[in-house]
């Protein structure tokens, strides 16, 4: 049964508004080989710097596997962007380790045997 999107604004309208209060102005630096340090500048609804809140920054690279490559992003604490380049490195490693660590977390999951008692059928991982 296919259905067609209410005509009175309803249930399954979507609404695209912009957060004018969190607006950041995006810078991207890349050597085009190890990743991206990617430096959000907050502004005001006009686009003038916002001096009340902190500029952020992220790295961004890839892990390439058998599967293919796996994007890795974590933020970077840094207060400017040559100490961004600097803590790139360790931001990226710790990335890559939170993401093996869920890795191995679902792994142990999915190994647990499920125990199915004969009388209830409810499935007890």
């Amino acid at each position: 049964m296919n259905e067609s999107p209410p005509t009175d604004g309803s249930e399954h309208e979507i609404e695209f508004s912009i957060d004018r209060s969190n607006l950041y102005l995006e810078d991207t630096f890349t050597d085009l080989k190890t990743g991206t340090v990617k430096r959000f500048t907050p502004v005001l609804p006009d686009g003038s710097v916002d001096k009340a809140r902190k500029t952020l920054f992220l790295g961004q690279a890839s892990i390439y596997t058998p599967h293919g490559p796996l994007p890795i992003q974590n933020i970077i604490p840094a207060k400017e962007l040559a100490q961004a380049f600097k803590r790139f490195p360790e931001a990226m490693l710790q990335a890559m380790q939170q993401l093996m660590e869920e890795a191995d977390n679902l792994r142990q999951e999915k190994a647990a045997p499920i125990i199915q008692t004969p009388e209830s059928r409810i499935i007890v991982p």
